[in-house]
Order: C-alpha cells, then sequence, then structure tokens
C-alpha cells in the first residue's frame, strides 16, 4: 500500500489546474497581511487575500492600493538579482558595475571590514536602516558581534520617543484597547487612513459612525480622519505640550480627575496640579490658535462623566508627536500625564500596558545584552543624549526588567546621525569609514541629504541590501540582492515591547540569487569568525528558536499568522513576591506623573514646552524677504498613500493617479502668497530647496506641508541627477544638528520648521505617469 506524502503546512490545497495554493504574506507596510499564492514551477503566478489568517479581513486588502504589486515586483525588469560590484577604478555613481558572485562579494567585503577594522577599531561601522519591512535583529547581531554602537535608524523621529516616555511614566508601553464601551477616542499626530489603512483605520470609520463614542483628533491637517471626526483640533505646529497641559488643566480645575487611582497609583500629582496651572483655555488658545471652547470640550469628553455614565478613553499618538524636535519628550510626557489623571490605564476600552513578549524579545537576538560595556565604551551618543545611549538604557532596562520585561536595545541606543555623520567627515572622536545599509533610502528619507550625500561619497566601503538601485545604492560599493515579500519568510514582532508577531511562510525560493537578510549577514559573520553566534542555517530555524519560549512551533505559527495573548488587564494589582500589589516598573513603583529617572538626568520632572531652533537664519530670512520670498511654518514626513518614504514611486499606475510631489497649504494661504492650485513652488531653508506643486486643502492658515520622499525610480540612477533626487526632496531643507534637537534622545523636528517659499517660474520635470529624463 502505498503511503500518502505529507504536503509542507505551507501548503493550503490545489487550484483546478492541480497547481499549490502556498499560505504568505505581503510585506508592502508594518502588517504583513495574508495571502494565498498560486504557485507554478517554482513561480507566483497569482494571489489573494487570505481570511483564515492576520488580519482576518478581506476587505483590508480591498482597500489597500499595494497588495496586487507583489506580483508585478517578483520578476520586475529593475530589481537587483545577482550581487553587483562598482567597477574598479569607477567614480562612486557613475553607473559601472560588475556582477560577482555571493563568495567573492562576501569574501571581499569581509576581508575590507576586517581591515577597517584593524586599522581603526570597531566603530569604524555604521549601519542604517528605515521602516519596519524586514527584521533588523540579524544586522543588530552582526553590529554587536562586529563591536560596533553606530547602528542608525529613524527611532530619534518615529517611535522612539513614545516608547521613552511611556516606560518613563508607566513602567512599560501603552496601546489603545478600543472596545464597545470605549466612550472617547483621541487620535493626536496622526492620520490612519493613510498610514494604517488596516484594523485600526476600519475601528475609526465605525467609531466615527456610532453615537456612542466622541472621535477627536488632533492634527494641523484636515486629513481623511479628521473628516471622522466629532471634534477636529488644529493647534499650530510644535505647540502640542502647550494643547496637551491645558487639557490637564481643565481636567484638574473641573475636578474630572479619577481621584482614587490617582491617590493610590500616581506620583506627583500635587507638583503637576501647580505645574498646569497657568495653561487656561484662553492661554493655549493664544499660544495655539486652538479655541478656548474646543479644549474645554475635548478635555471633559476624554475625562467623561462621573458616577453612573462614566466611560473609559483612549489616546493615540503617531509621527507628528514623534517628530516635534525640541518638544517632543514633553509632548509625550504630558500625553502620559492625561491617561493617568483620568484613570485610563491598562483597565478595558482604555490605554493597556502591553506585555513582554513570550516568545525571545529582541534584545536577546540583538545578543547587545552580552556586550553591553564595550559598545557602550564606543557609544558617540553619551553624553549628548543621555537618555538615548547604553548608560540611559541601563538605567531604565534595570527597571522594566524587575518586572520581567526586557526593552529593545539596539533601536533605544541607535547612534545620533549629528554624531556620525561628524565621525564620517572629521575621523573625531574616531574615525567611521564603512556603512551597511538595510531597507532604507537615506539620501531621501534621513535629514540634511547634502551633509549626508557628502558623508557618505567620502567613505571607504558602502554595501546596500536593497530590491533597487536607489541613490543610495547608486554610490555604493556593493549593492546585494535582498530577497523580498512572498520570497522570504516574515516574523513582525513590534520591537520587543509588545507580545505580540505575525507573518508566515514564505511561498518560493527567492528568485535568481536574491537571499533573505538573514541568509546576508550570517554569511557575513561566519566569513569574520562569529560562526557559533549563527547557530541556525536559515531564517526559518531562527523563527522556530525565536518562537519556542512561547510554545508554539514553528508550522503553527505559519499556519496562523500570528502568535499573541489577548491583553491581560489591572496588572499592577497583581502579587508580588511578598503578596502586595506589584505596581509598576518605575523608581517609585507607581505612574510617574513627576519623572524621577529624567530628573536624575537631567531632563524635565515635570512636561513644560520649549522653545524650538530655527532652520532660517535671520540673515538668510532678510535676504529671501528682500527677493519676494515669505517666510512659514512647515510640517513634513507624513505619510501619503499610495506613497511611503521612498518607496513605491516606480510603480506606473500610482504615479498616473498621484503624479506630482505636493506643497498643501489653504486657500487663504496661497492666496497671500499669490499662488494657484498647479503652480510650481520652491521652498528654500539655509540647508538647501526643493520644487513642489501647489495643493490647495482644508488646513490650518499660514502654514505649509510638503511631501516627503520623492524621485525619480525611471531615470537612470547616475550622477549627477542620481534619479532626480534633488529636485523635490525635502530633506534637501531640513537638519539633523543636535543643536536644534530635543535633549534627552535627540529628536529633530519635521514638523515645526520655518522655511521661505516662492512662487517659481521654472517648469518641473513631473508629468503624470514616468517623466522622460532631461
Amino acid at each position: 500500500m502505498t503511503q500518502a506524502v505529507k504536503q509542507p503546512f505551507s501548503v493550503v490545497g490545489h487550484d483546478e489546474q492541480g497547481r499549490e495554493r502556498r499560505r504568505t504574506n505581503c510585506h508592502f507596510c508594518g502588517y504583513c497581511c495574508a495571502f494565498v499564492a498560486t504557485v507554478e514551477n517554482g513561480r507566483v503566478v497569482d494571489l489573494e487575500p487570505d481570511p483564515t489568517r492576520y488580519p482576518y479581513d478581506p476587505q483590508i486588502l480591498a482597500g489597500c492600493r499595494r497588495w496586487r504589486m507583489n506580483l508585478d515586483v517578483l520578476d520586475a525588469q529593475e530589481r537587483v538579482n545577482y550581487p553587483l560590484r562598482r567597477a574598479a577604478g569607477s567614480a562612486r555613481g557613475a553607473g559601472q558595475w560588475e556582477r560577482v558572485s555571493w563568495d567573492e562579494a562576501v569574501g571581499d567585503i569581509a576581508e575590507r571590514l576586517s581591515a577597517l577594522r584593524e586599522a581603526h577599531g570597531p566603530g569604524v561601522l555604521a549601519s542604517m536602516i528605515g521602516g519596519p519591512h524586514t527584521s533588523f535583529w540579524p544586522l543588530h547581531r552582526f553590529m554587536t558581534l562586529f563591536g560596533s554602537p553606530n547602528n542608525l535608524g529613524i527611532g530619534q523621529i518615529c517611535w522612539n520617543p513614545r516608547i521613552w516616555m511611556d516606560v518613563l511614566t508607566f513602567g512599560w508601553t501603552v496601546e489603545a484597547d478600543i472596545r464597545p464601551e470605549t466612550g472617547c477616542v483621541f487620535i493626536w499626530g496622526t492620520n490612519p487612513a493613510e498610514s494604517d489603512n488596516s484594523i485600526f483605520w476600519r475601528t475609526l470609520l465605525s467609531i466615527g459612525k456610532s453615537p456612542d463614542t466622541e472621535l477627536v483628533v488632533i492634527d494641523p491637517r484636515f486629513t481623511r480622519t479628521a473628516r471622522a471626526a466629532d471634534l477636529w483640533l488644529a493647534p499650530r505646529p510644535g505647540t502640542d505640550v502647550t494643547l496637551a497641559l491645558g487639557l490637564l488643566h481643565v481636567i484638574i480645575e473641573e475636578d474630572l480627575v479619577d481621584h482614587e487611582f490617582v491617590d493610590e497609583w500616581c506620583y506627583g500629582f500635587d507638583e503637576l496640579a501647580d505645574h498646569v496651572k497657568p495653561y487656561t483655555p484662553e492661554h493655549v488658545e493664544r499660544t495655539c490658535g486652538v479655541p478656548a471652547a474646543d479644549v474645554v470640550r475635548a478635555a471633559r469628553l476624554f475625562a467623561g462623566p462621573a458616577g453612573e455614565g462614566a466611560y473609559p478613553s483612549a489616546l493615540v499618538s503617531g509621527r507628528g508627536i514623534d517628530q516635534v524636535g525640541r518638544n517632543v519628550a514633553p509632548a509625550h510626557r504630558a500625553i502620559c500625564c492625561l491617561r493617568a489623571v483620568t484613570g485610563n490605564v491598562d483597565k478595558p476600552g482604555a490605554c493597556v500596558l502591553a506585555e513582554g513578549s513570550d516568545f525571545v524579545p529582541e534584545v536577546d537576538l540583538e545578543l547587545t545584552l552580552e556586550h553591553m560595556d564595550e559598545l557602550s565604551a564606543r557609544c558617540l551618543n553619551t553624553p549628548y543624549t543621555p537618555l538615548q545611549c547604553y548608560k540611559g538604557y541601563e538605567r531604565v532596562a534595570a527597571l522594566t526588567e524587575r518586572m520581567g520585561r526586557k526593552l529593545p536595545a539596539r533601536y533605544l541606543t541607535s547612534g545620533h546621525p549629528d554624531l556620525v555623520l561628524h565621525a564620517m567627515e572629521t575621523g573625531e572622536p574616531y574615525p567611521v569609514r564603512a556603512l551597511v545599509v538595510e531597507a532604507t533610502n537615506p539620501l531621501l528619507t534621513y535629514a540634511d541629504t547634502h551633509r549626508v550625500y557628502n558623508a557618505l561619497m567620502g567613505l571607504d566601503l558602502i554595501v546596500v541590501l536593497d530590491y533597487y538601485l536607489t541613490p543610495t545604492a547608486a554610490i555604493a560599493d556593493y549593492v546585494l540582492p535582498a530577497a523580498g515579500a512572498i520570497e522570504r519568510p516574515l516574523f513582525q514582532a513590534h520591537g520587543g515591547v509588545a507580545n505580540m508577531a505575525y507573518g508566515g511562510p514564505s511561498a518560493v525560493a527567492p528568485y535568481y540569487e536574491r537571499k533573505t537578510d538573514y541568509e546576508i549577514f550570517r554569511a557575513l559573520g561566519c566569513a569574520l569568525g562569529q560562526e557559533e553566534e549563527w547557530p541556525d542555517a536559515t531564517f526559518e530555524d531562527a523563527i522556530a528558536r525565536t518562537l519556542e519560549p512561547s510554545g508554539m512551533d514553528w508550522e503553527t505559527y505559519g499556519m496562523l499568522g500570528l502568535c499573541t495573548q489577548p491583553p491581560a488587564y489591572y496588572k499592577h494589582l497583581l502579587p508580588d513576591a511578598q503578596g502586595a500589589p506589584q505596581g509598576f516598573a518605575t523608581s517609585t513603583g507607581k505612574i510617574e506623573l513627576a519623572s524621577v529617572v529624567l530628573d536624575e538626568l537631567g531632563g524635565q520632572r515635570l512636561p513644560a514646552p520649549g522653545k524650538p531652533r530655527r532652520l532660517c537664519s535671520p540673515a538668510f530670512v532678510e535676504e529671501r524677504t528682500a527677493a519676494g520670498w515669505a517666510h512659514l511654518p512647515l510640517i513634513t514626513g507624513a505619510r501619503k498613500q499610495p506613497y511611503n518614504a521612498s518607496m513605491y514611486f516606480n510603480n506606473e499606475v500610482f504615479r498616473k493617479k498621484s503624479p506630482y510631489p505636493a506643497v498643501e497649504m489653504s486657500e487663504a494661504t496661497a492666496r497671500g502668497l499669490g499662488l494657484e492650485p498647479g503652480d510650481v513652488a520652491v521652498l528654500a531653508t539655509d540647508k538647501g530647496e526643493a520644487r513642489f506643486v501647489v495643493e490647495i486643502t482644508r488646513m490650518r492658515d499660514d502654514l505649509l506641508a510638503a511631501d516627503y520622499g520623492w524621485w525619480h525610480p525611471e531615470w537612470v540612477c547616475e550622477q549627477p541627477r542620481l534619479g532626480g533626487m534633488w529636485e523635490s526632496n525635502i530633506n534637501c531643507l531640513t537638519s539633523c544638528s543636535l543643536d536644534e534637537g530635543e535633549e534627552m534622545i535627540g529628536t529633530w523636528s519635521y514638523n515645526d520648521i520655518d522655511c521661505m517659499i516662492r512662487k517659481d517660474d521654472a517648469t518641473l520635470s513631473w508629468q503624470e505617469g514616468f517623466s522622460p529624463e532631461p
């Protein structure tokens, strides 16, 4: 009798033509939606949403414009399919490449890195990453074992500020727990209609239609999310701290405080109450431009009524807060205080403390803790950003680990770009001469493009892992072909601050000679003598090992697409070893409205607004004003579908529907500037210029909002144009200088920039669809 052959768990069946249908996932945003891929001869020929796995709703993908790109990009003509090396004797960006084998590429890169480390020490190597489009811990393990602390990312302007301030206030991070009983939801500085497009956005849409839940949106732009709101507040950029303190003023003045919770579980309430007395609704109106009556209404909505009609409230903040420069830490701290004084902490329908992961946390995968002393000794951030450094991490991690929670280290200690670029430029305090770039395009997405470009052009070695020849890849020494979604397994785990991971298996082996990020860094690590620290031959094996502590195996994870547990509430009431309530993982064991750790580090014990630095010098403003320019505040960095940062501009369908990089403004602002829709405007700071097409929209007057990340992937990516990256690149105007940043983390500003603007008679190269190169 013939024994049936067991199918791989990734196979869910066959179609009418006998082709396998396999589980897999998208990765064109951080949600990694589940697919079923139809596979024929090792190639994916069709995709459809998989409602049996996360996020369980095919309507989410029905509203997404990106997911069908997966089929197109698998075999796209412009994909990098083989290791490329800059031809001997050719200049950076000259477009002269030679194809080499993986063995030759890995061997040469390892040899050059080894020589640079011998000459200058382990800090000679830096890395740059972007958003959550791959698993970054293999790179960070490689960096740890190499001995370098100089990993860079966008953490200081995305994610890190909220994580740090949540942890310092509550002892861990908090997430919104929106349920039917939630009476009010604040959406502050984020636009899920564009940035999320998944379960959360659909939840907000349902709230907007519900008479039982009030939705308050705080954003200077009248976004699609604001359209769904019951109340829209449009503060001046950079005044969020004042607005939050004003809301606290109303809540305390009108005695809307949850006194039972505050008396038992909050530290520093009396200090906070005195601190917010000057922040009256009238003061908020003068500072923020938000009507005093709306400030009072919003505060009352969030606090909710007392007694029988009481309800929980939830608050979600986003990059609009993360990117306010000097005011980022106090803004997040004031928002934390709002949650606390109203008792909206760790209870159903409010804001729930996340759990530490049941699976191996990211910090253990990085191996950072085992090498903490040597990495700390080389950390450039110390003493410039006393929280965002290894010493700051150790101080805070000692508190969270009392309750078994481990913070991710590499994100929360990531090098400050100003300091690492300075080391590249000057060799001080030690030389940084090599760079690995993964899942980002820093010539478009890092602040101060001209400075980043000049620093990178002077390096001895640049290695880029990417799908395409981006402007950054164009100036590299090596471009290594990375396997994309469907070609690699996925394990998206929120950096280790939540007990949730989602993803699944690859549908096919990587096409051509592409490799997963894990395989690439493991190969480089082994070539540099790190073999013992890379025990798993494949990324699937590494994920299986990561899952072991949770009790879930790789096959179960792949079939479910999710590893998580439902939230637990009131965790501060759980008994400790002595039987008393365990409280919160802070210095006082309570929610710290007045921060002990920030006070120790020289920061603000209580949140207070700071005065932002301006990018335009007085002389620059005077000169440009005399030449007919106007001086206005600028915000940028917002996500706008279908694009994300510098990605997806190579999709011609997208470009036909969204063809131009825009600078948005209100009708009154445009009229005052003498601009009409469709005009070309040039924006400038002391750092540089960029050009955009004028769009009129509903937003605050006397404010500009410029698109982010635009370039021409359809052009040849060579010097001097480098794919048109200089034409409409807003980061030509920005700065990451520590002098302009927040004092604890080093956050620079994208949402409170001053710039000069005027109409430009030049014609932009953008047109509907792909544009011919001039």
